[in-house]
Parts: C-alpha cells; structure tokens; sequence
C-alpha cells in the first residue's frame, strides 16, 4: 500500500478567483497608465475553470492603434505582479474586430471564453 512521505512536497496553485482579482488590480493600473487602453480580459484554462498546477494566464489587452507590429508590441506594465506567469496578446481594435468577424478557431476561442475585467466605457465587448 503506497504511504505518502511527510517529506513531499504539496503544490498549491493560484485559484481562479485569486487569478481574477489581481487581474483586476493589475488592469486598473495599466488603464492609469495607457491612454489608449481599450480592454483587458483572459481566455485559457482560467477562463474555462480547468486551470491545474502550471496553468499561465492567457491575457487580451486591446489598444486604439499601435505603429508597432502585432510581434513588437510591449506594455509599459510588467505582468511579475500577477500570480502566474501571463502570455499577453496585444491586438488593436480594428486588427480584433477584423479577426472577431472574420473568425477563425483561435477567434471563436476568443469570443466564447474571454472574461473582461477591464474595458473603456463604449468598448462593445463585455
């Protein structure tokens, strides 16, 4: 009969809600800091609710414009505060609108699981 160590080690991972509330936090103080900040939200397994130990955080952070290419795209807010490692998506709102209506199976993905924490008043998703 196999006998648990009390030497082993116990993972705890970051809940759901724990994830979400900081987001939030974290979403607030970009929006203090990106005048042109439109929306902040999450997909994945956080989204869905089958985060387990590893799960990162998949963010949507969505601008007016950006001369920069969708791969040279930064924030000027570091993720390190989060309680999980974050995978951001940066996309202007004509390059998600274009892709939301286009679709696509990322995009349908996208439509169906994002939770917005943040978003500018007008901004049609949410």
């Amino acid at each position: 009969m196999p006998v648990r160590s009390l030497r082993s080690s116990v993972l705890a991972w970051p809940r759901k809600n724990e994830v979400d509330s900081a987001l939030r936090v974290w979403a607030q103080e970009l929006s203090a800091h990106t005048s042109d900040l439109l929306a902040v939200g999450y997909f994945g397994s956080y989204a869905r609710g089958d985060w387990g130990v590893g799960s990162d955080l998949d963010l949507i952070v969505v601008i007016e414009r950006s001369e920069k290419s969708f791969g040279d795209r930064i924030l000027n807010r570091e993720t390190t505060s989060l309680p999980v490692s974050a995978d951001t998506f940066i996309y202007t709102r004509s390059e998600l609108m274009d892709m939301l209506e286009r679709g696509g199976r990322f995009f349908e993905m996208i439509r169906r699981e994002t939770i917005w924490v943040w978003r500018r008043e007008g901004f049609p998703h949410g």
